[in-house]
């Protein structure tokens, strides 16, 4: 009896969610991973040491894999866009922005990199979006808002700086996002996944060099080592192959619903790890933030 085409893509439909998921978990827990890291390491050292030591993974499989490089000076132009966008705008405003927030405002607030994708992505194709998709950012935006304002609803160390970097980093994540997206569609996701961390290491590389001379490596506790090995592996390299093969198997519009659970995951967390409280209004802007974002991606 041969099987349906219906009945050979179900397993591949499920595979390809079960990795979208497992991308999820991994970057839900993001947050939590990068406020721990800051407790132990300065926040510049904790944004370029988790890039820096990921190009030093990636490495082999660049020498040894085929990944095409970019041709046209346009594509490089993107590599570049790409690759500071995620890997070192992202992670330094990021690092920075949680030691100075909770964990759970700086969950939500990068729930809301969808929006700075669609402002870039728009921008970028020089086209106007939907009323539909107006309306979802302004509810998004609102929820932001109503976040920020918000002193209270978190762990007790929540300042409008910190909030603000959060806002930057995920401004950072979006312009990436759509970078990526314009050279894979050349190139391949991975390939730009990988050159990408892979140049941001390298620019990084003296940076690190002169912060580290005058940083007390030995006072790093085992905790804070866990945390930054968590960030290198999973967040920064496992994470985005995970997913970007999730996308190549069950398409874009299927695996960006499973996105909404990040957040969810994120606030969680933050609860559980560092006593975040949750106050109804920090509830309220969840659900404002998640229900913007949704109506977006329909417009």
């Amino acid at each position: 009896m041969t099987m349906t085409i219906a009945q050979t893509r179900t397993p591949a439909l499920a595979a390809a969610y079960l990795a979208a998921a497992v991308a999820v978990v991994i970057w839900g827990a993001t947050p939590a991973a990068t406020k721990f890291a800051v407790q132990h390491f300065d926040p510049f050292i904790a944004a370029i040491l988790r890039t820096i030591v990921a190009a030093i993974i990636i490495s082999p499989i660049l020498l040894f894999g085929r990944f095409p490089l970019p041709r046209t000076r346009a594509d490089w132009v993107l590599l570049g866009l790409a690759s500071f966008g995620g890997f070192i705008g992202f992670t330094l405003f990021f690092s920075y922005g949680v030691q100075q927030t909770s964990a759970s405002h700086a969950a939500l607030i990068n729930a809301g990199i969808p929006i700075f994708t669609g402002i870039f992505g728009a921008c970028a194709e020089r086209r106007i979006p939907g009323r539909l998709w107006f309306a979802g950012v302004g509810l998004a935006v609102i929820g932001e808002v109503i976040l920020i304002s918000l002193r209270g609803g978190g762990s007790g160390d929540v300042t409008l700086r910190g909030d603000l970097l959060c806002v930057a980093s995920s401004a950072c994540s979006g312009m990436c996002y759509v970078a990526g997206a314009r050279l894979s569609a050349r190139i391949g996701a991975l390939n730009v996944t990988l050159w990408a961390i892979f140049f941001a290491g390298i620019t990084l590389l003296p940076f690190l060099l002169w912060a580290g001379m005058d940083f007390n490596w030995s006072g790093v506790g085992q905790e804070g080592w866990m945390a930054m090995s968590y960030l290198v592996v999973f967040s920064t390299v496992t994470g985005f192959i995970v997913w970007y093969w999730a996308l190549a198997k069950g398409g874009p519009v299927r695996m960006g619903t499973v996105q909404f659970a990040m957040p969810v995951v994120s606030l969680a967390l933050a609860v559980w790890l560092f006593g975040d409280k949750l106050t109804m209004p920090l509830l309220a802007s969840t659900a404002i933030i998640i229900a913007g974002i949704a109506i977006a991606r329909r417009g």
